[in-house]
């Protein structure tokens, strides 16, 4: 797994969302490394990560791997990212001194118990479309992910101009992708959490809704909700307002 590494300070992982690499948090690295030495997981399949074998983005096997792969730090995890990250608190809260989850909730299909999510039909239809057409999916995918935002069209092009400029993803690590947010459902782990948590949610968000995000703050021991006026990515639209909240957290994390 390539992990890049910039700046000088506290530590931050920060890990991706579906179909993306590291490079797509450039706006929010360039704040962040000037306080805190980043470590930017390309996760298996994706971006320099070129190797992969299915199941490879196992969610236990990659979260472990970071862990073993950095020191502890506070963990970011965007979209799918945070599901990771949310596994590595889970499973290695020695390595995760913080945990910071970005339009990410502990489930991200609806069921009958759970409404705030999209319906699950929405990542097979994708996993479909892969398979038929990889690139047209892709980009789909990525408009999905700025619905709802104010600066959809700037988003949209940014997302896309970042989404291929490591080479493609590997269609199997999109589907194992897919499948994570499928079946991934954290919600009786949440008081598991032991470190301190943020939960940043944008308020324009169709695939994540700041209710789930909310539910899930308050479920965590020591969780805090922060919503922003923003789309699935706010890191894009809202850099440093982002970049300021995690600024705040990271500072208290590693104090305490």
């Amino acid at each position: 797994m390539s992990i890049r590494t910039l700046g000088e300070g506290p530590d931050l992982v920060l890990i991706h969302g579906w179909a993306m690499h590291g490079g797509i948090f450039a706006p929010l690295s360039e704040r962040l490394a000037q306080r805190f030495r980043l470590h930017v997981v390309d996760l298996p399949g994706h971006g320099d990560s070129h190797d992969y074998a299915a199941g490879s983005l196992e969610s236990k096997r990659v979260a472990r791997a970071i862990a073993e792969a950095t020191p502890a730090a506070v963990w970011i995890g965007w979209s799918l990212g945070g599901l990771i990250a949310l596994q590595a608190a889970l499973d290695h809260p020695a390595q995760v001194r913080g945990l910071v989850e970005i339009a990410a909730s502990p489930r991200f299909v609806r069921g009958d118990d759970w409404s705030h999510a999209v319906p699950g039909m929405i990542f097979r239809e994708f996993a479909a479309g892969l398979i038929a057409e990889f690139r047209p999916a892709i980009e789909r995918f990525l408009a999905l992910e700025t619905l709802g935002s104010a600066n959809a069209m700037e988003e949209l092009r940014e997302l896309k101009a970042h989404v291929f400029e490591r080479g493609d993803p590997s269609e199997q690590a999109l589907l194992d992708g897919l499948a994570i947010l499928d079946h991934a459902d954290y919600r009786d782990e949440l008081q598991r959490l032991s470190m301190p948590s943020l939960w940043i949610a944008g308020r324009r968000d169709r695939l994540v809704p700041t209710a789930a995000m909310q539910w899930a703050a308050e479920r965590s021991p020591r969780g805090r909700f922060v919503e922003i006026a923003a789309g699935h990515a706010p890191f894009l639209s809202h850099a440093d307002t982002v970049a300021e909240a995690i600024v705040a957290f990271a500072e208290t994390a590693v104090a305490a």
